[in-house]
């Protein structure tokens, strides 16, 4: 995994961005309210079925003005393969996916999720790290998502929306931001830093995920529970910096070390390596799309359980 650099929003716009906005990862509803209708901006609306009824048809009764909407579960954004879920699509499939809606590499995206709940969060922060993941930086995400523009009292539009004409959107697929499960062994034996995004119980091994063939962690690991530093305000949730910062900053990890970001199936894991990443001040965070998902399909390969240690896969594995 290579390490990257980041640059702070506001730096010199790139060729072929001479409109872009150059936002910070996490945005308000208020910043984005004042940037509606700006050239090359797109609202991109992803609820869906994992914030319990999100779909169209919620897009179509509230939405922010302008939105487009995408299902982050139905429209592709990731894939099941050799019996793993959740796994980033090919380039080229999510390049037809993001050119479909519209967008081309000039667009800064503003992702909104549902904001009405913290697990949800991982919805925007999943389709916001593969936009990165194609070499695409102009993309942020809305802070509280769209329970949150609404409770804050921002206008809200209804109704069936306009066709959108597609766009050809070209990726470039960003090694460092995607661990392997190789790259996930080769840590774990340097002793580089493994983070597992999931609750407690599941870190403990306590409960596990149908995703996964056993319980546990990767051994080594420390825990930072992505839905930790989501508070609710108004019946919407917000990510809470400094919350989040007093979080990250008690695991001790380097600012400038090699880390991953891990869960069940690379949905919570997204929280995590955006709360790491973006907002946190790590330098060199991938994410293991994968996760215990992909882990555990080998019975040889070690699971760290709170009430039994370092056991295999094998020995826990139906």
């Amino acid at each position: 995994m290579r390490s990257r650099l980041i640059i702070a929003a506001g730096a010199l716009a790139v060729a072929g961005q001479a409109h872009a906005l150059h936002p910070s990862p996490l945005v308000e509803a208020e910043w984005l309210s004042d940037q509606l209708g700006k050239e090359d901006l797109v609202v991109l609306d992803v609820r869906s079925s994992i914030d319990d009824g999100g779909d169209r048809e919620s897009f179509e009764a509230a939405r922010i003005p302008g939105s487009r909407y995408s299902s982050y579960t139905d429209a592709g954004w990731r894939e099941s393969r050799d019996g793993v879920a959740g796994l980033m699509p090919e380039v080229a499939a999510l390049e037809t996916l993001i050119g479909e809606l519209g967008i081309d590499n000039d667009d800064t995206v503003v992702v909104a999720a549902a904001g009405t709940g913290p697990t949800d969060f991982g919805s925007a922060a999943r389709v916001y790290w593969t936009f990165k993941a194609l070499g695409h930086d102009e993309v942020a995400i809305l802070n509280g998502g769209v329970a949150g523009w609404q409770a804050q009292g921002f206008e809200v539009a209804s109704g069936t929306p306009e066709a959108i004409a597609a766009s050809d959107f070209a990726g470039h697929l960003q090694d460092d931001l995607l661990a392997t499960t190789a790259e996930v062994e080769s840590a774990r034996e340097s002793d580089e830093a493994l983070v597992d995004a999931r609750p407690v119980d599941f870190y403990r091994g306590e409960t596990q995920s149908p995703a996964a063939r056993a319980p546990g962690t990767i051994p080594g690991a420390v825990n930072l529970p992505h839905h930790d530093a989501l508070v609710e305000r108004d019946g919407a949730y917000y990510l809470d910096a400094e919350a989040l910062q007093a979080n990250v900053d008690a695991l001790g990890l380097a600012p400038e070390a090699p880390t991953v970001a891990f869960c069940n199936t690379g949905h919570w894991a997204a929280s995590g390596w955006f709360q790491l990443s973006e907002v946190g001040g790590l330098e060199n965070v991938s994410m293991y799309d994968g996760s215990m998902a992909e882990w555990t399909r080998d019975d040889e390969r070690p699971l760290h359980l709170a009430e039994r240690g370092i056991v295999s896969v094998g020995e826990l594995a139906d």
